[in-house]
C-alpha cells in the first residue's frame, strides 16, 4: 500500500496570516465533497483553536457544489488552511492519503466536513503527547450532535488505552477526528487502504497499533460528531463487506481472541473475550438495528444473531448497541427514544424476535424486549404516559393515587412522585388495570422497605389513610374492567385446580421422626415435673439402640467378679438395663423419680422375680443401706450443680457396705473439656468431672475404668478400714456401635471453638450467611463442577460450623429479625440448596443431621420426581426429589421453598406467565407439607422489582438472590443476598467467607 496523491493540485493562495511564519505541530487533514452545508463550522473550529501551530490541509474531492469557494475564503484569510483540489472523485481514503504526502506536522488529525473539534483541541491532545513521549496516539471522548442540535451523552473507550491492539480488533472503538496521532506511525503503515470505502479508520487504527507504542485517553469531550442523512454511510451492505475484512485483519496477528466489544455504556458482553465471528455479529446487529431507526427492515443471518451470547451480562450489551444504532438512525437523543417509538418498533420488535429464534429460546427475546422498553422509558421524564409495546411508563402521583387503564401492557415503568420530586422509580409487572387500591398495598405492604410513605409528606400519607379507609368504594370504579387484582386471583383459582394432593401413609412420610429424641423440657421445671415430662412419651433416648446397648454390655464387663447379693439401681428409667442386670445379682431394688418411668421398667422385668421397684429420688430421698451394688448411670449430669453432685456421691459411699460396688456410666460433655470429643449438652458438667467428685469422697477409690471416646464406666469400690486404694485398671476402647443420628447430631469430634449455648449469651449481630448450595456430588458433567461440592468438603465444612458454634436457622427465623429489626442471636446461619436434586437426601442431608444443621431447599414444583432437564445441554440432566422425599424430609426438619414451577429465567416471562409460575409452585408446595411456604428463590438469580412486588401479591414474604455477600438486617426480604459455595471453595476459603460475616 503506497500513498497516492495523482489528480489533486496545490492552491497557489497568497500568503496573508503571520501564523504562517510558524512552522505547525498539527497537519489537519480534511477531505471534503460537496460540504458547502457544513464544511464553514468545521474550519471555523480549526480558527478557534487555542493552540496556533497547525496547518489544514483541504482536500477537494470533486466537488459540484459551493465547498471550493468557502474553503478559498479561508485560505485567503489564513495561511494555514491548504486547498488541495482534484477534478476526478476518489474517495476518503485517497483524499486523506494526499493530505497525509502533503503534511508537514508531526502530528495528524484526520477531520472530516461535517464535525468539528473544541477551541482546546490542539492544546490538550498535543500536551497529552508531550508528556507521554513513548504514546504513539492519544485520543479524548466524543459525542454526536444530531441536525437539531441535540447532543448524545459523552463516549470514550478506556479499552484503547488498555490493550489498544485487542480494542480495535473487535469494534471501531472511538470516532476518527478523536485521535491525535503521529505523522510517521501513519506513514509506517501507508495510511488509509483505498480498497475500503467505508471503515478505512477502524482498519488504520488497527495497524496503528499492532506497530507498538501506546495510546493516551483525554477524559475530556474534545471531538463533535455530526450526524444528518448526508453525514453517515447510506449503503449498510458495503459496510458490511468491509468490516468483514478489516475484523478478519484484525483477529488475523492476534490468536484469534480481543477484549469484547462494548455497546452505548461501554459495557463488555460478558464473553470473557471476543472472537472474530462475535465482534462481526455485534457489529451486524449495529447496522440492523441502525436500519430500524430509519424505518427499514433488515434481515440478519440467523447464524450471525446466533453467536451473540445467551448471557445475563451480554443482553445488557445488545441492549446497548440497538439502542445506540436506534438512537442514530433515528437521530434521537435518548430522552426522545419514547417520544419517537413508533417510528421504529416495528422493525425493532422483529430484530429482536430474531434474535429469540437465533437462540431458539423466545423467552430471551422478551427479556431483550423488556429490557429495553424499560431503559427508553428511564431515559424518559415521563411528563406524559407513554405505552410502548409491552411497557407503559407512568407518573403516579401519591398525593393523587391514579387509576390507570393499562391497554395491553404487561409491565409498568413507574415515576412514583409527590408533585414533581420523584420519591423512586418502579419496575413492575401488571394484569390488568390498576386503582388507588392497588397503589396503597404497593407503598405499605410490597414496597414497604423503601419507606416510601414516611418519605411521601404528609398530605401524601393523610391521602393514602383516606384511600384505605375506602377501598371497598374505589373497587366500584372497575366495574367495567379487569383489575389487577381481579386477574391475580382468576390465575390463583386456576393454579389451585392444578394442585395434585400426595397420597402418601402418613406412618411412612414421618417413621424416620418418630424415631427422634423427645424434646426435653424446662430445666426450671420442679425435679420430678421434669421428668414425669420427660417420660410422656415412651422410650425418649432410644434405649434399645445399638449405641445404648453396646454400652449396657461394657457395664455389664464391669460388674465384680463375685456375684453381688443386694444392689440397687438408681435412675432405672424404663428397665431396660435393669432387665440384663437381674441375672447377675443376688437381689436388686431399681429405683426412679419418675412413676412412669417406674411403671414401665415393672412391665418390662416382670419375668424377673429377683427385682422390686420403688419411686426415689436420688438427690433427697434416703437411700437403703448396706449394699454390695450401687449402679448409676447417665443421671448424675442432671443434678444442679457440682455441690450437689459432690453430697449426692457421699450418701451414694454410705449407702454401701465396706468393700461394696459403685458402677457408673456417663458421657463426656463439652463443659468439661473444650479441647477433647465430646457431646454439646447443657448439662452443667459431664464424666470428667463425676468422676473426680466421686473420686474425691472419703473412703471410695476407683478400681477400673473404661474408657472411649464418647463416654467412660467407673467401678468405685467403699474401702474397707485399713485398706489402701489399689492403683486403677484402665481400659481403653473404641465404639463400634453405629451412631443414630440423636445421638451423633451432639457430638463434637476432637473438641470444639465455641458453644452454641455460650454465644447466644454472649454476640448479638446484624449480618448472617445464607449458603447456597446446588448438588452435594462427586460426579456429573465437568461444565457443571462449580455447581457440585464432594461430600467430603461438605461434610468439613459443616463441621468447621459446628465446631465454632454455628446454629442454622430457616428463613423465617431470618425474616422475623430484619422485620423487627432485632439483631440476631449467637452465630446463625442459613443453609439454602437450590433444584431440589436426589443427592441432598443422599449425601447432604445425612451430613446436616450428624452436624445438627437444617436446610432450606428450593424445588422445581413441576419437575419434582423427574431430571433437571435445564441441565441437558451440559450432559445427563440428574434426578431431582419426588414428593414422597419431600414430605419425608419436611418431618425431619427441612424446610423447603419456591424455585418457581418449571424452573424459567424469570425476566423472560410474561406477568402473567410469571404470576402463574409463582402460584402453581408454592400452592402445589403448600398442598403436599400441609403448611404455609412463603420463600422463594428464582432459578439463574433472576431477582429484579417486578418479580419481587409480584411474589410478594403472590403470598411470598422472603427471596434469596445470587448476590454474593451475608444478609443484613437492612436488606429487602425479597431480595436477600446470599454466599455461594462453589464445587471448588477450599476449607480455608470457606472460612474466610464466614469470617468475613462477622
Amino acid at each position: 500500500m503506497t500513498l497516492r496523491t495523482k489528480s489533486f493540485n496545490r492552491s497557489v493562495l497568497p500568503l496573508t496570516n503571520s501564523n504562517s511564519a510558524e512552522a505547525p505541530i498539527t497537519s489537519i487533514v480534511i477531505p471534503a465533497r460537496n460540504a458547502s452545508g457544513t464544511i464553514r463550522r468545521t474550519l471555523q473550529s480549526l480558527v478557534a483553536q487555542s493552540d496556533p501551530k497547525w496547518e489544514a490541509l483541504i482536500i477537494d474531492d470533486a466537488s459540484h457544489d459551493g465547498t471550493a469557494a468557502i474553503v478559498a475564503e479561508f485560505v485567503a484569510i489564513d495561511a494555514r488552511f491548504v486547498a488541495l483540489n482534484s477534478s476526478i472523485e476518489r474517495g476518503a481514503a485517497a483524499a486523506r492519503n494526499v493530505g497525509i504526502s502533503q503534511a508537514t506536522g508531526d502530528r495528524l488529525l484526520f477531520l472530516d466536513s461535517d464535525d468539528w473539534i473544541a477551541p482546546s483541541f490542539l492544546e490538550k491532545m498535543n500536551a497529552a503527547l508531550d508528556e507521554n513521549p513513548g504514546a504513539v496516539a492519544a485520543y479524548c471522548d466524543w459525542c454526536r450532535i444530531f441536525s437539531n442540535g441535540d447532543e448524545t451523552p459523552v463516549q470514550g473507550d478506556d479499552r484503547i488505552q488498555r490493550d489498544p491492539i485487542a480494542a480495535f480488533a473487535s469494534s471501531c472503538a472511538t470516532i476518527i477526528h478523536s485521535v491525535l496521532v503521529r505523522k510517521a506511525a501513519v506513514v509506517a503503515v501507508d495510511g488509509f487502504d483505498t480498497s475500503l470505502r467505508t471503515c478505512e479508520d477502524w482498519d488504520l487504527w488497527q495497524r496503528v497499533a499492532k506497530r507498538g507504542g501506546s495510546w493516551v485517553h483525554v477524559r475530556e469531550n474534545l471531538s463533535y460528531y455530526s450526524i444528518t442523512d448526508k453525514s453517515l454511510t447510506q449503503d449498510i451492505d458495503q459496510m458490511m463487506t468491509d468490516a468483514h475484512v478489516v475484523i478478519g485483519r484484525g483477529f488475523a496477528t492476534m490468536g484469534g481472541a480481543a477484549e469484547p466489544p462494548t455497546g452505548a455504556a461501554n459495557e463488555q458482553s460478558g464473553s470473557g473475550g471476543a472472537s472474530a465471528e462475535l465482534a462481526y455479529a455485534y457489529y451486524a446487529l449495529w447496522c440492523a438495528a441502525f436500519d430500524c431507526g430509519r424505518g427499514r427492515k433488515r434481515t440478519v443471518l440467523p447464524e450471525l444473531l446466533a453467536a451473540l451470547p445467551n448471557t445475563e451480562q451480554s443482553i445488557d450489551v445488545i441492549v446497548g448497541v440497538l439502542l445506540d444504532a436506534v438512537g442514530v438512525g433515528a437521530r434521537l437523543i435518548r430522552s426522545r427514544l419514547a417520544s419517537g417509538w413508533s417510528r421504529y418498533e416495528a422493525e425493532l420488535t422483529d430484530l429482536i424476535r430474531a434474535i429469540g429464534r437465533a437462540w431458539n429460546e423466545e423467552p430471551a427475546a422478551l427479556q431483550i424486549q423488556y429490557r429495553c422498553e424499560r431503559m427508553v422509558l428511564h431515559y424518559d421524564d415521563l411528563s406524559a404516559p407513554r405505552l410502548l409495546n409491552r411497557t407503559l411508563g407512568v407518573r403516579a402521583d401519591l398525593r393523587r393515587l391514579p387509576t390507570i387503564r393499562v391497554s395491553h401492557a404487561d409491565r409498568m415503568l413507574v415515576h412514583l412522585c409527590v408533585g414533581r420530586e420523584v420519591l423512586d422509580v418502579l419496575d413492575i409487572g401488571v394484569l390488568g388495570d390498576v386503582g388507588p387500591d392497588f397503589w396503597i398495598a404497593l407503598v405499605k405492604q410490597h414496597l414497604q422497605h423503601l419507606r416510601i410513605e414516611e418519605r411521601a409528606g404528609r398530605l401524601a400519607r393523610l391521602r393514602i389513610k383516606l384511600e384505605s379507609l375506602v377501598q371497598s368504594l374505589v373497587r366500584l370504579s372497575f366495574k367495567s374492567s379487569v383489575t389487577h387484582q381481579d386477574q391475580l386471583q382468576i390465575i390463583k383459582k386456576a393454579m389451585a385446580a392444578l394442585a395434585h394432593p400426595l397420597n402418601l401413609d402418613e406412618s411412612v412420610s414421618l417413621s424416620k421422626s418418630d424415631r427422634k429424641k423427645s424434646q426435653e423440657p424446662s430445666r426450671d421445671l420442679e425435679r420430678k415435673v421434669f421428668w414425669e415430662i420427660l417420660f410422656d412419651k415412651e422410650d425418649p433416648w432410644n434405649y434399645g439402640s445399638a449405641y445404648e446397648l453396646e454400652k449396657y454390655t461394657r457395664q455389664l464387663d464391669m460388674l465384680p467378679v463375685n456375684r453381688p447379693a443386694r444392689a440397687l439401681e438408681l435412675a432405672c428409667a424404663e428397665g431396660y438395663f435393669t432387665q440384663q442386670l437381674a441375672p447377675k445379682v443376688g437381689r436388686l431394688l431399681a429405683a426412679d423419680i419418675s412413676s412412669k418411668a417406674v411403671e414401665r421398667a415393672r412391665v418390662r422385668c416382670r419375668a424377673h422375680h429377683n427385682v422390686e421397684f420403688m419411686q426415689l429420688d436420688l438427690s433427697i430421698d434416703s437411700l437403703p443401706q448396706n449394699m454390695d451394688l450401687i449402679v448409676c448411670s447417665e443421671v448424675l449430669y442432671y443434678l444442679r450443680d457440682e455441690a450437689e453432685l459432690a453430697s449426692v456421691a457421699n450418701r451414694i459411699a454410705e449407702a454401701l457396705r465396706p468393700g461394696g460396688y459403685l458402677l457408673t456410666a456417663h458421657a463426656f460433655v463439652l463443659k468439661d473439656n473444650m479441647s477433647r470429643t465430646s457431646f454439646d449438652w447443657e448439662n452443667p458438667y459431664g464424666a470428667e468431672t463425676i468422676a473426680r467428685v466421686i473420686g474425691s469422697v472419703p473412703g471410695l477409690t476407683l478400681e477400673a475404668s473404661t474408657q472411649t471416646e464418647l463416654y467412660r464406666i467407673d467401678r468405685f469400690r467403699r474401702l474397707t478400714p485399713g485398706e489402701i486404694a489399689p492403683n486403677p485398671r484402665v481400659i481403653n476402647q473404641t465404639v463400634e456401635a453405629p451412631l443414630d443420628t440423636e445421638v451423633a447430631r451432639f457430638i463434637l469430634w476432637n473438641g470444639a471453638v465455641a458453644r452454641r449455648s455460650d454465644l447466644v449469651k454472649t454476640e448479638r449481630r446484624e449480618r448472617i450467611p445464607v449458603l447456597m448450595y446446588h448438588r452435594i456430588a462427586t460426579d456429573g458433567p465437568a461444565r457443571l463442577a462449580p455447581y457440585r461440592l464432594s461430600p467430603a468438603a461438605f461434610q468439613g465444612q459443616m463441621l468447621w460450623l459446628r465446631r465454632n458454634g454455628y446454629h442454622a436457622i430457616n428463613s423465617e427465623q431470618l425474616a422475623f429479625s430484619v422485620m423487627n429489626n432485632e439483631p440476631f442471636v449467637g452465630r446463625p446461619v442459613l443453609i439454602t440448596f437450590d433444584d431440589g436434586y436426589q443427592d441432598f437426601a443422599e449425601q447432604a442431608w445425612p451430613i446436616l443431621q450428624r452436624n445438627d444443621f437444617s436446610a432450606e431447599i428450593f424445588v422445581v414444583t413441576d419437575l419434582v420426581g423427574k431430571r433437571a432437564e435445564w441441565d441437558v445441554s451440559f450432559g445427563p440432566p440428574e434426578p431431582l426429589m419426588d414428593a414422597a422425599t419431600i414430605v419425608s424430609l419436611a418431618a425431619e426438619g427441612v424446610s423447603f421453598g419456591s424455585h418457581l414451577a418449571s424452573h424459567p429465567r424469570s425476566n423472560g416471562l410474561s406477568t402473567a406467565e410469571l404470576a402463574e409460575e409463582l402460584l402453581r409452585s408454592r400452592i402445589q408446595l403448600e398442598t403436599w407439607l400441609n403448611r404455609p411456604v412463603s420463600s422463594l428463590a428464582a432459578p439463574f438469580g433472576c431477582t429484579d422489582q417486578r418479580l419481587r412486588v409480584l411474589a410478594s401479591e403472590c403470598g411470598y414474604t422472603v427471596g434469596f438472590s445470587t448476590v454474593n455477600r451475608a444478609a443484613t438486617l437492612k436488606d429487602d426480604l425479597l431480595d436477600l443476598p446470599r454466599i455461594e459455595v462453589r464445587g471448588d471453595c477450599s476449607l480455608d476459603a470457606f472460612v474466610a467467607s464466614l469470617e468475613a460475616c462477622r
